[in-house]
């Protein structure tokens, strides 16, 4: 009887407690963001791409001038 227990013991110790991976990924990401790691901060992509899209069709105007 003892034994028994303790084998359930045991196994209940291996046990996860999501179900699934979806399960897992969801609760990581929300625990990620409780403690800030996915702040947004300010963008400057958007910007960045204008200024370089805009050289580029200068240079070509230029170039073909």
């Amino acid at each position: 009887m003892l034994l028994e227990a303790q084998a359930a013991s045991a196994r209940s110790g291996f046990a996860c407690l999501f179900s699934t991976a979806d399960e897992y990924e969801t609760a990581l990401i929300t625990e990620r963001r409780a403690q800030g790691r996915y702040a947004q901060g300010p963008s400057y992509w958007p910007l960045a791409l204008f200024v370089g899209c805009a050289l580029i069709v200068a240079g070509t105007v230029l170039l073909f001038a």
